[in-house]
């Protein structure tokens, strides 16, 4: 009689449950071996797609830094110190954001933090208060730091936010609870994010406002118009170049059919502006 057994599929089952048994129980294992159990895993419907995903995004997110998700220094909507709280409420309705790095002299020096929701109490407040009545303290890590280190601090402490500096302690950007997470979990979107106008927002037929970030070439595409600057690519630094001078909030130029306005800038660059189609047609 022979001891041949029909050929069946439970070998190659055993096999898969044998090794994810074997790391569970902490034999060495490297993560290419785990990244490809896992993958069977998934192709043998043990997993979905999700569950995947945000497993080899915690297996990425260790080995991952600050310095990987931050978002650098020249992004960052930011108030000055000595800024009067009423001169900084359209820039904070414009951004949507919740959180804004304070600074003072240089824009590599921050301070503090400004929560949009510490404005509400002073919003309709007849006292003249700047944004240094009003700030918090700031958290400051290096960009070296992990994330998986920095995700822990942020639980622990209950911050939201953190200012990155570089080897010198200056600060390099900044980064968020939001920013770590979706390395886990992917993108997140709130009511704020924009897709199709991450530049540029239309208020009306013949009203926008403008980031000073926005490149020449998408400004022009979106309204079919040519303006050239061959020092510049930003409409921020064609607004400066055309004035010869560093603008302040209020400064106007009109080029075209275009009345550009500043609504917020410092006394090193320029952020937000107006624009208005002064074209009947448009």
């Amino acid at each position: 009689m022979s001891d041949d057994k029909p050929p069946s599929s439970q070998p190659q089952q055993k096999s898969l449950i044998d090794r994810i048994g074997q790391f569970l129980t902490g034999e060495p294992q490297d993560q290419n071996d785990l990244l490809e159990i896992l993958q069977e895993a998934h192709d043998k419907h043990l997993l979905d797609a999700e569950a995947l995903s945000m497993i080899q995004g915690i297996l990425k997110f260790s080995e991952m830094r600050v310095r990987d998700v931050m978002i650098p220094r020249v992004q960052m909507n930011v108030v000055a110190k000595d800024s009067e709280l009423e001169s900084i409420f359209p820039m904070v309705l414009e951004s949507g954001n919740s959180r804004y790095p304070v600074i003072e002299d240089d824009r590599s020096k921050v301070v503090g933090v400004l929560l949009a929701k510490d404005l509400l109490a002073h919003a309709l407040d007849n006292k003249k208060l700047v944004v240094g009545d009003v700030m918090r303290a700031v958290s400051v890590v290096p960009e070296s730091k992990r994330l998986n280190v920095l995700l822990k601090e942020f639980r622990t402490e209950r911050n939201h936010m953190a200012i990155v500096v570089d080897e010198y302690g200056m600060a390099a950007g900044l980064v968020t609870i939001e920013d770590v997470l979706e390395q886990i979990v992917g993108e997140i979107e709130d009511e704020h994010d924009s897709q199709e106008e991450e530049y540029i927002r239309k208020s009306s037929k013949q009203k926008y406002t403008i980031k000073a970030l926005t490149p020449i070439d998408d400004f022009n595409d979106y309204f079919s118009s040519k303006l050239k600057d061959d020092e510049h690519d930003t409409i921020g630094g064609f607004f400066v170049h055309q004035l010869g001078y560093m603008p302040k909030k209020g400064d106007k130029l009109d080029y075209d059919k275009f009345r550009f306005e500043v609504l917020h800038a410092d006394n090193r660059r320029i952020y937000l502006l107006k624009l208005r189609l002064t074209d009947a047609e448009n």
